[in-house]
């Protein structure tokens, strides 16, 4: 007990010290949410990757997709990786970082009212954002509570409580910059306790060898493999098409998520696009491969506790009870893991949430003088508002809340994943088709929420979110943009001339001379 807590009090101290430090440099909006466009690439790549990791994934989708689809859960973390890290930084990150400058665009709503140059999308944009993503904040305390439990025999409400105020504290405080550098910290943990856990884990099963050949020996209870023995060991596991559901929603859904782009938005420099590139991928490829993959074991740790009254697994006791019989200091390490994780993805969507309403809202329809000063003091109360709202939601899930937050990532990468992504690309994107995009992916998510056609809510997601690739250009082909003058002006910030050192582009004229190429 006395580790556990050492180790808990350290990372308090450290938390609550950032916040402390940066708070003299929150001083007006764009500090306070995009640390001034200045954010270097350790900083920004790790921001990056434990926004998009958190509880709900070390807990909760790794103990559920490990124990349906064994070893092969570990392609979702290789997705994550290389879809969801690595392609989205090479596709949309030099470009965001781009336009959004040059629109003067510092949340994703604004992003949209500038580039289709509507205020309308800006504001119906922002309500997507506000109904879809603050009652996701819930789910993220759920897997944290287990663990807490675990380790300290902790009422949930406790926990939830004092993850709320700790978040709550060092994102008033510091905004964006706090949130970064804390993002670090909490990243080198998750990265030394993942590696940590998996080794202690599969030793406890006599290394990895063995686990692999316990693992084989089971047989599979999903009909397509009548039975047969090695399903969980095999190379797409036993049920491959909603294998493919999981790594789409959770891959490529990170390119329409407004709390993952907007790390694009800070980004310091070209060089700090070309490193955070490759240590974001790095970072993804150890965390989420580290999580399926220790999840991709989860069938040998059959046991009554991880069942309820009624004989159903309860996935998010799976992970819990994996690690129930690591020695006390490694479950410390695991309390930190877990609480970096949860921590840095909650920071991430109330901060996206609270500058989304202040800006895009109640600057946009209501307060439209607002000084620079007041903006970041409401953003500041917003935080707050969300974090509160968010225990609410976690401590009395209602049954709609509870179904919303399963379907919250399809919902918003569904309708935004599309009209952003051509939108930095093409000129050709209208108005008419980003409108489009919105009503696929709610219209898709709910009404499979109400009346289901599909038969998960993540295979829902991921036909949202192709959907939105597909009607966006079918749409755009059949419609016209009413604002051609400004889509020219828009684009005009790709054309701008810098010069380069030779090492990034070779010269065609005389020896010495500095060479110059577009953006």
């Amino acid at each position: 007990m006395a580790a556990k807590l050492s180790l808990l009090i350290f990372f308090f101290i450290v938390t609550i010290a950032i916040g402390l430090y940066c708070r003299k440099h929150t001083t007006d909006v764009n500090s306070f949410i995009l640390g001034g466009r200045s954010v270097g690439p350790w900083l920004t790549a790790f921001a990056y990757g434990t926004s998009y990791f958190s509880a709900v994934v070390f807990v909760g989708y790794a103990g559920q997709f490990g124990w349906k689809y064994g070893m092969s859960a570990t392609w979702i973390g290789l997705g994550n990786a290389f879809i969801g890290s690595l392609l989205a930084w090479v596709i949309l990150g030099r470009r965001t970082r781009i336009m959004s400058n040059h629109l003067e665009a510092a949340t994703m709503p604004e992003f949209f009212g500038k580039r289709y140059n509507s205020q309308a999308l800006k504001i119906v944009s922002s309500a997507i954002i506000f109904i879809f993503l603050v009652p996701y904040t819930a789910s993220i305390y759920n897997g944290l509570s287990r663990l807490f439990a675990l380790a300290f025999d902790l009422p949930y409400w406790v926990c939830v409580l004092g993850m709320a105020v700790l978040t709550g504290l060092y994102v008033t405080m510091g905004g964006y910059m706090a949130t970064a550098i804390n993002d670090f910290f909490q990243g080198i943990i998750m990265l030394v306790g993942i590696v940590a856990v998996i080794a202690a884990v599969l030793n406890g099963q006599g290394g990895f060898f063995a686990a692999v050949n316990s693992l084989a020996q089971l047989k599979s209870d999903i009909p397509v493999t009548l039975g047969q023995a090695g399903a969980f060991t095999s190379f797409f596991g036993p049920d491959p098409v909603n294998l493919l559901g999981v790594i789409v929603l959770t891959s490529l859904g990170t390119w329409g998520l407004p709390q993952m782009v907007h790390k694009f938005y800070t980004i310091k420099s070209e060089k700090s696009v070309a490193a955070g590139t490759v240590i974001s991928t790095i970072f993804a490829l150890i965390i989420a491969g580290g999580c399926y993959f220790l999840g991709g074991f989860a069938r040998l740790f059959d046991n009554p506790a991880i069942y309820n009254s009624q004989g159903r697994v309860m996935y998010d006791s799976i992970i819990p009870y994996m690690l129930s019989e690591l020695p006390d200091v490694l479950i410390g390490i695991v309390i930190v893991l877990v609480l970096s994780a949860s921590m840095s993805t909650l920071s991430a969507l109330v901060l996206t949430s609270s500058s989304t309403m202040t800006l895009d809202f109640l600057k946009g329809l209501f307060m439209k003088d607002m000084s620079e000063k007041k903006q970041v003091l409401i953003m500041r109360l917003l935080i707050v508002f969300f974090i509160m709202l968010s225990v609410v939601f976690a401590l009395n899930p209602p049954d709609f809340i509870a179904q919303l937050m399963g379907i919250s990532w399809g919902a918003l990468a569904g309708s935004f994943l599309a009209p952003f992504l051509y939108g930095l690309y093409g000129k050709w994107v209208t108005r008419k088709a980003v409108w489009t995009s919105f009503i696929t992916g709610v219209g898709i998510t709910l009404a499979n929420l109400f009346f289901p056609f599909v038969n998960s809510p993540i295979n829902a997601g991921a036909l949202a979110m192709v959907a939105g690739l597909v009607v966006v250009p079918l749409v755009s082909l059949f419609t016209q943009n009413p604002y051609c003058s400004t889509i020219d002006a828009t684009f005009a910030c790709y054309e701008e001339e810098v010069v380069v050192p030779k090492r990034v582009a070779l010269s065609n004229g005389e020896a010495g001379k500095k060479e110059t190429f577009k953006a």
